[in-house]
């Protein structure tokens, strides 16, 4: 009876086995599809939400909204128990205990490679092993900044200080380096760089520096526009700075880009005659003002000492004012020649070029009447519109 009663325990607890088996696996698995799962994926309030050291979903992980992306860097040398714990911080994992055993488990199965240090865009609609893999492969985030044609490196420093990456202060120190070891082709002797940060839109990963955003522009600079400028060196009468330096006149000047080879050769017949560019962009330059229509040069600002004002002296600035486009470079390497002495520019953008100094001063007069005209006719109309209207007349 004793052995019987033995048989039928072990029988009992034998059947019982894949029981507890079963129930423990599909917790175990119940518990790993909760904690892998995207944080804001909907959670009934009132299901049981598994906890252990580290599970506990912030509080507001189930509350962000579905779309919204995290950027998150990883620093160098980060431990994957560091890199874990930032992305439940920051709500991007549910569960730090399944972030240790996914990434022990690349471990036991040897799989080549580790986590990348970088700057990543990471959603919360993403899965632990999306996250995980994303950082695993380096798929870190590309950002970039753009440079518009025309710009001076003021207006760069500007840029990049207003989108946060660094100080004005220190782009403007940075490019006030000539690096001619690096850039052997770099005129000797210039005071920074300025003409030569070529405008462009670049693309980066990780931390934007002064020098890294210089580096891209100065090696774009030598792949598209240094190229033109030494096949075609033996044909025209420009140094390199010369030429980036009257490209950047005329890429300031042209405001259409089918006016730039005309705008190119006035400036060229000018330099030929030995006669004044009496280019407002340098005076502009010279001042660090930018002039508007209702606000032009002065004339005593047209007067003012530099070195760049093309009013007051002949031939080309000391460098270039601007960081011109391949259209203008390409404009200024071998201008043709041309009637043209003088251009005058309308409020449109466009111009009006003259061979005569008598042609010039009446195109400048049509202009500047014109605009008075067009000015007293707008001002007629709003008059009119806010005029209180007057009674009627009986009949």
């Amino acid at each position: 009876m004793k052995t019987l009663s033995r048989i039928t325990k072990g029988f009992f607890y034998l059947l019982l086995l894949p029981m507890v088996i079963g129930i423990g696996g599909w917790q175990g698995w119940s518990w790993w599809s909760w904690a892998s799962a995207p944080p804001i994926a909907d959670v009934p309030a009132s299901a049981p939400t598994p906890t252990s050291s580290g599970d506990s979903a912030n509080s507001s992980t189930n509350e962000l909204p579905e779309g919204q992306s995290i950027r998150i860097e990883i620093p160098e040398g980060a431990t994957a128990q560091q890199i874990g714990q930032d992305l439940h911080s920051a709500g991007l994992i549910r569960s730090l205990t399944a972030w240790n055993v996914w990434t022990r488990l690349q471990t036991f199965q040897n799989r080549e490679g580790s986590f990348q240090a970088g700057v990543y865009e990471l959603s919360p609609t993403d899965s632990l092993e999306t996250i995980a893999n994303k950082i695993w492969q380096g798929q870190v985030m590309q950002l970039s900044f753009t440079i518009p044609e025309g710009w001076s490196m003021q207006q760069m420093a500007d840029y990049f200080a207003g989108q946060g990456y660094f100080t004005k202060e220190e782009f403007l120190a940075a490019a006030r380096k000539v690096p001619r070891d690096k850039y052997p082709w770099l005129p000797e002797g210039i005071p920074h760089l300025e003409g030569f940060l070529y405008p462009d839109t670049y693309q980066f990963t990780g931390e934007l520096t002064p020098q890294l955003a210089i580096n891209q522009m100065l090696d774009r600079f030598q792949e598209l526009a240094l190229p033109i400028y030494q096949q075609s060196q033996a044909n025209t009468p420009y140094s390199l700075l010369e030429w980036a330096t009257l490209a950047s006149i005329v890429e300031k000047e042209a405001v259409i880009g089918a006016e730039r080879p005309q705008i190119a050769s006035v400036f060229a017949r000018r330099l030929k005659e030995g006669m004044p560019l009496g280019a407002d962009p340098t005076v502009e330059y010279a001042l660090g003002i930018r002039q508007t229509p209702d606000q032009p040069l002065t004339w005593d600002q047209v007067k003012t000492p530099s070195p760049y004002n093309t009013y007051q002296n002949v031939g080309l600035p000391p460098t270039p004012i601007s960081s011109p486009g391949i259209a203008s470079l390409e404009a200024s390497l071998k201008p043709s020649d041309t009637e043209y002495l003088y251009f005058v520019a309308r409020y449109d953008g466009t111009h009006v070029f003259s061979k005569t100094l008598a042609e010039h001063e009446a195109a400048q007069t049509a202009i500047h009447d014109g605009r008075e005209t067009d000015g007293q006719e707008a001002k007629g109309r709003e008059a009119e519109a806010t005029a209180e209207p007057s009674p009627a007349q009986p009949n």
